[in-house]
């Protein structure tokens, strides 16, 4: 079946996916290849020290995506987008989004780069003896309880950008377990929240105070090729304004980006892993079994089927990088000289290649907010360099590509050096990696094992939550989503596959020597720079 008669009988699967910087749909094939795409560029706004975005947005943002999907698909194939097989939902990771019983917003959606959390995570983590991380939807919502906010008492529902957007096109409140490992807890035998922890947060005695109950106000959990209900008609004219959508399509659980990240580098299986590193990045890895000890740095969270993680999360990567970029763009448009973007991107990059291995007495710091593997609680992106460091622009580009996978490096020494958790090959995605054998030599680097990108890279989460609905659409009984992946999407699939350089490895180590010691630094900036 060609991709017109594919579209016109209904039989292509769509994944939207509401990213940090772009929402983005796309629609594939019967060999999941993607036929479509649709986008819509957005960003997050500070508002009163709190990073958010506007719910309001996120619908405009998902409309004028489906829109420019319908556009692509009218343009590429002459038919109208009316129907599909599956569809599935996925969105930034975690954070926090709170309703009262009249399911009316009770407080502006909290996102994953707020760091605003800590007393919270210190007492959870104590009370739990596990690492609950910052961005989690349950250190939001004790931080809330600890912090005296008002709207706590009027809780009915709490849930993420994923969880919600799929609520209103489905009336579903359920979450996949991949990013409900993210909002509490899950205990992996059960893979639901962990029913221990549950008891102890309700025993809490700031949590005694509230009507509600924890286990009432949180998503029920899926796992993946579970059915998460079908496209209301209420639904269907949200996401297709003109109408022409039809109501009653199946949808699978929402995920997070981690989860959709994992799908689309086929890194859910044991020893796999993957980074996907865009405006944050994080580092995933299956375990083989459990870690020895709990470590801050190191988040436990599960793949869309239910497996155990280990997660380094960042939240900082090309923010600082970009803006750097940017600024060699606007030097060169100011010398009359107008360059394409990704030839800009491009050429800087591979100039970074030219830069001794350790940036040659440069350093640079890339955090536009908080990081909590650094210890630094709001943003200040720094540049500093020795007067007698080799300035020029080779080390200058290599010395912010370093940074933007810094931070990640912290978590990744803890976890395969002190734990000594054993990794095959790392995949990555995401917009470090556009261009070729850059990103993916500097994190070779500081993994110090393979690393391997996809043709599919740069499709990324979208693509891969379309997959995730394809897998309940199309799975045999007692398919796994690995044997899924394996043997229905990735089995004829393309990539490169780089190996660490010795030199590179070192030369990575002995920048880290020179970041570690000097992060010091950086958390004085933030005391000494006033934010405006």
């Amino acid at each position: 079946m060609g991709n017109k008669e594919l579209i016109a009988s209904g039989k292509a699967v769509l994944g939207l996916e509401l990213g940090s910087t772009r929402i983005k749909a796309v629609l594939i094939d019967e060999e999941h290849n993607p036929i479509a795409t649709g986008g819509y560029e957005w960003e997050n706004q500070l508002v009163n020290g709190i990073w958010t975005y506007d719910l309001k947005e996120a619908w405009q943002g998902v409309q004028a995506c489906y829109q420019d999907l319908k556009k692509n698909v009218q343009e590429k194939y002459g038919v109208t987008l009316k129907k599909v097989e599956a569809i599935g939902v996925s969105g930034m990771m975690h954070g926090y989004v709170v309703f009262n019983e009249k399911e009316e917003l009770l407080v502006p959606f909290r996102t994953w780069r707020n760091t605003m959390t800590e007393e919270a995570v210190t007492q959870l983590s104590e009370v739990f003896q596990f690492n609950v991380p910052q961005r989690w939807s349950i250190a939001h919502l004790y931080q809330a309880i600890l912090s005296g906010e008002e709207h706590v008492s009027e809780i009915a529902y709490m849930t993420t950008l994923a969880g919600y957007i799929h609520w209103q096109l489905t009336g579903e409140k359920v979450m996949g377990v991949g990013e409900a490992s993210g909002m509490f807890p899950i205990d992996a035998t059960t893979q639901n929240y962990d029913g221990d922890m549950l008891d102890k947060f309700s025993n809490l005695e700031k949590v005694k105070a509230f009507s509600w109950n924890i286990r009432e106000i949180l998503p029920k959990v899926l796992v993946a090729g579970e059915s998460a209900g079908t496209l209301t008609e209420e639904g269907a004219k949200l996401l297709d304004t003109s109408g022409e959508l039809e109501a009653g399509i199946p949808m699978c659980p929402p995920e997070g980006d981690a989860g959709t990240g994992m799908v689309a580098t086929n890194s859910v299986g044991v020893r796999t892993g993957n980074v996907s590193a865009g405006t944050s990045v994080f580092a995933m890895v299956v375990l083989e079994k459990a870690l020895e000890k709990v470590h801050e740095e190191l988040d436990i969270v599960t793949t869309p089927a239910g497996d155990n993680v280990a997660m380094v999360h960042c939240n900082n990567c090309t923010t600082d990088l970009n803006a750097w970029v940017n600024l060699f763009g606007e030097f060169a448009s100011c010398m009359g000289m107008e360059i394409d973007k990704n030839e800009l991107y491009g050429n800087l990059y591979r100039k970074a290649l030219e830069g001794d291995k350790d940036c040659g007495g440069l350093v640079a710091y890339n955090f536009y907010s908080g990081e909590h593997i650094a210890k630094v609680n709001e943003g200040r992106p720094m540049f500093v360099r020795t007067p007698a460091a080799n300035f020029n622009l080779a080390n200058f580009m290599r010395t912010h590509l370093y940074a933007s996978l810094a931070s990640l490096k912290i978590g990744l020494n803890i976890l395969l050096k002190e734990e000594k958790v054993k990794v095959d090959r790392i995949y990555g995605h995401g917009g470090l990696f556009k261009t070729k054998g850059v990103a993916q030599s500097i994190l070779a680097a500081a993994f110090d094992a393979p690393v391997a990108v996809m043709e599919t890279a740069g499709e990324g989460g979208p693509w891969g939550m379309a997959i995730l609905a394809s897998y309940m659409s199309k799975k045999d009984d007692g398919e796994t989503l690995e044997a899924f992946l394996n043997n229905k999407v990735f089995k004829d699939s393309k990539g490169e596959v780089m190996e660490p350089v010795s030199e590179d490895v070192a030369g990575f180590e002995a920048y880290m020597e020179v970041y570690g010691a000097a992060l010091e630094a950086e958390r004085k900036a933030v005391e000494t720079i006033v934010m405006k």
